[in-house]
């Protein structure tokens, strides 16, 4: 549970400081992070696998009910970072094979998904210090390089460089800023 608590002092940086009992009530991302983190620590522990197995029901099912509640869905599998940011409320899927680094943000709207043919079939891994837009889309067997922004409305299917922004469908680079100022 130390990666939830990374994830709420970073909503309190972003909320200047407002009291975490304040914080866990009233934002929603925080729920599906409180929800994917318990779920994720018993996917990943050394429990019998029985025991397991009758965990991971249970958290399957409360994340159904945060998904419904919410609009967010990430799955117990998926590897999320520490020092997570869900910016707004829903339409925000995260496929179970996904990777996330450290010190990440997300908007509303983002798919993180599989897609392609061939040897592009696949989920992408995205870096540290990575900014996604507003309703974006990064799909496929790519790999999102640290540092980088991605633009809201914006479909990500090929590689992204470390330290880049990209934009537009399907997204290219439009400059070399990165997230610095987004994070």
């Amino acid at each position: 549970m130390g990666t939830f608590y990374s994830d709420i002092k970073k909503y309190k940086k972003y909320s200047n400081n407002k009291p975490t009992i304040l914080l866990v009530l009233l934002h929603q991302g925080l729920w599906a992070l409180c929800v994917y983190r318990i779920s994720n620590s018993i996917y990943r522990s050394k429990l019998p696998n029985i025991l397991k197995q009758i965990l991971l029901v249970f958290a399957v099912l409360w994340q159904k009910m945060i998904e419904i509640l919410t609009g967010i869905s990430i799955s117990y599998s998926a590897q999320i970072g520490s020092d997570f940011y869900i910016g707004h409320f829903g339409g925000i899927i995260i496929n179970a094979s996904a990777v996330i680094g450290n010190n990440c943000n997300i908007s509303q709207g983002v798919t993180i998904g599989v897609s392609g043919r061939g040897e592009k079939r696949g989920v992408p891994i995205i870096g540290n210090n990575v900014y996604m837009g507003a309703n974006a889309v990064i799909v496929g067997r790519i790999e999102i390089g640290d540092n980088s922004v991605i633009a809201a409305n914006s479909l990500v299917v090929n590689n992204v460089e470390p330290n880049t922004t990209v934009m537009g469908v399907p997204a290219i680079v439009i400059n070399n800023n990165t997230s610095k100022d987004y994070i």
